[in-house]
């Protein structure tokens, strides 16, 4: 087990489509935080940011170019990148840094400014790149991939169009209560199975948008902490950045291939699976002890994938916990209090980080009208491309 880390402040900036540079909304998350934290910038001893190089193009050094617009003051810095985990990886980076003596206080802070429609790879030919062959030679565009997810649900475990449209209104009401989101508008099931298909079978309210947004932390050592007046911080107990295994014997992208089982005998588990195991193995906790999880909801289809992966419910009865009101306001295990993807949109390098500002509020009872009684402990959980595991465990 590893020791604890404080979270001293927490902070966002709206998502939405601003149509201004992404350093603007990771600037705005970072003051907040700072501000929530009690600290002044020049009181960091490390900035760790998660990047976004959509494009091509490495200069969006996110550690730096924040560091550089909040003033530079001489704070160690890190950029991190891993697509939807980068949020993640940027949070054990600076947990790192902590606990070996490196810095007192970390910030972290992530934000994009996302192109319109869907993600794609930056231009030019790369054939040992998996996302330009899946893009290249399959045509698997992020929203077919979603589609064959629910695909292959409905052919196993016999989810159904209905059980999707019920995952986007759960989310919808929460995202309705939170300011930060950028839809915040109840929806109905059937205004889901209205609205126009993407990747069959799956609608538009079924698929998360691209959007502009950004989230930040600011960490410190439980000494710190102390010192500073924080008694009872949320701690992060454990951070899973985990990869896959050999054999995969389920197809997902971006692999366009199972591996063979002839030579090596497959795992028990899924990499998503694995994911969620490590990080309880880590806290010492297991899924019977949460409070509520935030996961990332890509699809509706994949909400209910993840309520099986965290060992929510068994394998197949993602669809049931949902139906029986397990996971919505007042249920056994509320997920993505915060509306999800499906309220706030994908803010690649936010994202994560966004995960974990929803629950250091839920865990501190400063969600409003959204609050989860009680809530002690929440995990977060998402996978990056190329296989960038990803999950944060929290306490009060």
């Amino acid at each position: 087990m590893t020791a604890d880390v404080a979270v001293l402040g927490v902070g966002m900036h709206p998502w939405g489509k601003w149509g201004r540079g992404f350093v603007e909304y990771g600037v705005a998350a970072a003051r907040a935080a700072l501000a929530e934290a009690g600290l002044d910038w020049r009181q960091v001893g490390s900035i760790v940011g998660a990047d976004t190089v959509r494009g091509g193009y490495p200069g969006y050094v996110a550690g730096a170019t924040f560091a550089k617009a909040l003033g530079w003051q001489g704070a160690r810095v890190t950029s991190v990148y891993a697509a939807c985990a980068s949020g993640a990886q940027a949070i054990s980076a600076a947990r790192a840094q902590i606990l070996s003596g490196l810095a007192d206080v970390v910030l972290v802070v992530g934000a994009d400014a996302a192109p319109k429609g869907f993600f794609r790879p930056a231009g030019g030919d790369r054939p040992d790149d998996p996302d330009w062959l899946r893009f290249r030679v399959l045509g698997a565009t992020n929203p077919t991939y979603f589609g064959l997810y629910a695909r292959r649900r409905m052919a196993v475990h016999g989810d159904t169009l209905e059980d999707f449209a019920q995952v986007k209104v759960k989310n919808a009401a929460f995202g309705a209560r939170n300011a930060n989101a950028r839809y915040r508008k109840r929806v109905t099931a059937r205004e889901v199975a209205a609205s126009p298909v993407v990747a069959d079978p799956l609608r538009l309210l079924d698929i998360c948008a691209t959007s502009d947004g950004g989230a930040a932390l600011v960490m410190s050592s439980m000494e710190f902490a102390r010192r500073h007046g924080a008694a009872e911080p949320v701690r992060i107990r454990a951070v899973s950045t985990v990869t896959p295994r050999y054999p995969s014997t389920v197809l997902d992208l971006p692999d366009i291939a199972t591996d063979s089982a002839v030579a090596a005998t497959p795992a028990d588990e899924t990499f998503r699976a694995s994911i969620a195991r490590a990080a309880y193995e880590e806290a010492g906790i297991g899924p019977g002890d949460l409070s509520l999880a935030e996961v990332y909801d890509l699809s509706t289809a994949l909400e209910l994938q993840w309520y099986e992966d965290l060992g929510l419910c068994g394998e197949g009865e993602g669809a049931k916990l949902l139906r029986d009101g397990g996971t919505a306001p007042g249920g056994r295990i509320p997920v993505n209090t915060s509306g999800g993807l499906a309220s706030f949109g994908e803010a690649v390098p936010a994202q994560a980080i966004a995960q974990v500002c929803e629950v250091a509020w839920q865990l501190r009872g400063q969600a409003g009208d959204r609050q989860v009684a009680g809530a002690r402990v929440g995990i977060t959980a998402n996978q990056g491309l190329f296989g960038h595991g990803s999950a944060v465990i929290a306490v009060r």
